[in-house]
């Protein structure tokens, strides 16, 4: 036979109750709060009750000896050990999502396809640029003090156990013992001498009931004020907003009924918004110019890229020159003016260049001559040794 506690046992009990650390959930229909046992044993001993007074030993010692104190309390009926049960969701439920998924799954697909077709006529340096802003948002997630993503948590229910055995571990017990606590004593106890002296305000001495009533006008006036400034403030924005055709918008006290604490909603004292054709020419021209700066950094990085081929084409040819001397004087006319075309389609930063009909004809023309005049040398020592 279970006897009733002792003055000690209720103590502890109680102590436990209010300061283990507990969560609620439901338990066949009924709202209840649980702990767990092993913050439970954690949080006697940090007791008084772990500490030896003058004279008399401790109650807690050692985990064990915790761990049979709580076996009494679950004897008497303070808690009692509970079942974790896993909530399975219906068949319906998974069938369906697996049909979701099926269909999501096809639809991805297909933007995959139109999105591979689009994305074959954009240039490899947005793939760059990509994988760079992928690379530097995986840092940011990995630097420490950043928010986690939420884990979802797979919801249960308690049901009771068949084995009613205190366990120091992960087990759970259900609180039975349910106390008031000293606050919500003192709360009521003011509570019901408020409204007796509230009953008895004609019985109060002559001073205090006009004290009392300069104060309630006084509160009343101050509801009434707030309120006569939250409509007026409602009407000057839609006479500014009228008169000046939706261009400007003006607020006296913005934060007057916003969710903010007394002092905030009386800061700013007001704001002012244009929202005109100027201001929107002005967006785009910030859009603009944020893409100009764009192009312009895009468009450096290129120039800068064909320089370094020009100077690396120019440095092979400067060797070839430097260790072949004689054949930079057997070089033909013709080899001289392709590496000045060459070079001026380089600084130009163009591989090609678009010639017209008549530098053609000229440039033919040219060539012919260039040819008569090497037959006529050769032809003139021939003569001379005749």
């Amino acid at each position: 036979e279970v006897g009733e506690p002792f003055k000690e046992e209720k103590a502890v009990a109680k102590y436990l109750r209010f300061n283990c650390p507990t969560k609620s959930t439901n338990m066949m229909g009924h709202r209840v709060d649980y702990f767990i046992a092993s913050k439970a044993v954690d949080c006697l001993l940090d007791s008084k009750w772990a500490k030896a007074k003058k004279g008399e030993e401790a109650l807690f010692t050692t985990r064990e000896s915790v761990v049979d104190y709580c076996n009494r309390l679950l004897k008497k009926q303070f808690f009692h050990r509970a079942l974790k049960v896993m909530k399975m969701k219906p068949d319906k439920d998974t069938k369906k999502e697996k049909e979701k998924g099926k269909a999501e799954s096809g639809k991805e697909e297909e933007k995959k396809s139109k999105k591979e077709s689009g994305k074959d006529e954009k240039t490899k340096k947005e793939k760059e640029k990509k994988k760079d802003g992928e690379k530097e948002e995986c840092k940011k997630d990995e630097t420490p003090g950043t928010p986690k993503k939420k884990e979802t948590k797979r919801k249960f229910k308690l049901e009771p156990h068949e084995d009613q055995v205190f366990l120091d571990g992960n087990e759970v017990y259900v609180w039975i013992y349910d106390p008031v606590h000293f606050k919500t004593f003192a709360m009521g106890l003011v509570l019901v001498i408020a409204v007796i002296a509230a009953t008895l305000f004609p019985l109060w001495p002559a001073e205090m009931r006009v004290g009392v009533y300069y104060l309630s006008v006084g509160a009343g006036c101050f509801v009434a004020s707030i309120l006569l400034l939250a409509v007026a403030r409602c009407i000057l924005f839609l006479i500014i907003w009228l008169i000046t055709g939706g261009r400007h918008h003006f607020w006296f006290l913005p934060n007057l009924t916003a969710d903010v604490g007394f002092i905030d909603s009386f800061r700013p004292l007001y704001t002012h918004e244009y929202k005109g054709p100027k201001a929107d020419l002005k967006k785009e021209e910030k859009s603009e110019s944020k893409k100009q700066q764009k192009y312009d950094s895009e468009e450096k990085s290129d120039s800068e890229k064909k320089e370094e081929d020009d100077g690396k084409t120019e440095a092979t040819r400067n060797s070839g020159t430097d260790g072949s001397g004689g054949e930079r004087h057997s070089d033909t006319d013709s080899d001289r003016r392709e590496d000045d075309r060459s070079q001026h389609s380089s600084g130009n930063g163009n591989d090609f260049e678009m010639i017209t009909k008549e530098e053609l004809e000229q440039q033919t023309d040219e060539g012919d001559c260039e040819e008569e005049e090497e037959e006529d040398t050769e032809s003139r020592p021939s003569h001379e040794k005749s």
